[in-house]
């Protein structure tokens, strides 16, 4: 079998597109999207293209589909006070039908992979809201995946790819589609004989001209910082970490 793990889209419709393009090539048999598919300016948009996908897709919720389902009950939402607007944007342009099936999405999801079983989170496996890289001390890291049972984790949630060994696992982290930290591209896994690190390049340009043309709170930011001109690696590491 071979699966694809798509985790931070963000909303970024012209990079799922992309990625889903270059899916069809590799021939992949399943998709997970690991989390945070939602919150930005396509977020309607890319649920409903995931659903058209004519392949299993699973998904599981990471903080910002946390965020949308708290947004109109008055829990907290963890999230910076500036994203609060567009995470209410963001809900109001989702339909209830979108909304029900976030809600019904887990947090974790087991997949038998040639690997073996594999699990999948958003951030660790108890929150979806946890940080840690590559560069957290790794008896931190190695505290919140002890009482895993299967011996590789794939998460998300820092926006940067990594394949570390912790004690007895492999913790692999998949990147970000649509909003990623270090140079651009859209980042996701191919999963057969082995876990592969995957960067789709797209047309950027184009792409942040769809963005800004939508009425997303901060349209013109997300197009420059996520796909126009992101963040380092370095910079996200030294903030992350």
């Amino acid at each position: 079998m071979k699966l694809a793990a798509l985790y931070d889209v963000h909303g970024n419709l012209p990079a799922l597109e992309a990625v889903l393009a270059e899916i069809k090539k590799h021939e992949i048999d399943q998709i997970i999207v690991g989390g945070d598919l939602v919150l930005g300016p396509m977020s309607a948009e890319c649920v409903d293209l995931m659903l058209s996908v004519d392949i299993p897709v699973h998904f599981i919720r990471g903080n910002c589909e946390s965020a949308i389902l708290n947004c109109k009950s008055g829990q907290e939402m963890k999230l910076p006070v500036d994203v609060i607007e567009d995470v209410n944007w963001t809900y109001n342009q989702l339909q209830p039908n979108h909304i029900d099936l976030i809600r019904s999405w887990p947090l974790t999801k087991n997949l038998n992979t040639t690997l073996g079983s594999i699990l999948f989170c958003h951030a660790t496996p108890w929150s979806e809201y946890e940080n840690f890289t590559k560069h957290t001390p790794s008896k931190k890291i190695e505290s919140k995946f002890s009482a895993v049972d299967c011996e590789i984790v794939v998460c998300g949630h820092t926006h940067m790819q990594f394949d570390i060994a912790i004690g007895s696992k492999r913790i692999v982290n998949a990147g970000s589609v649509g909003m990623p930290f270090g140079s651009r591209g859209a980042y996701w896994l191919s999963i057969d004989e082995g876990i592969n690190m995957k960067r789709t390049q797209y047309d950027y340009t184009y792409a942040a001209d769809r963005i800004t043309a939508t009425n997303y709170p901060h349209a013109k930011e997300f197009a420059k910082n996520s796909v126009l001109s992101p963040p380092s690696e370095e910079k996200m590491l030294k903030l992350l970490s």
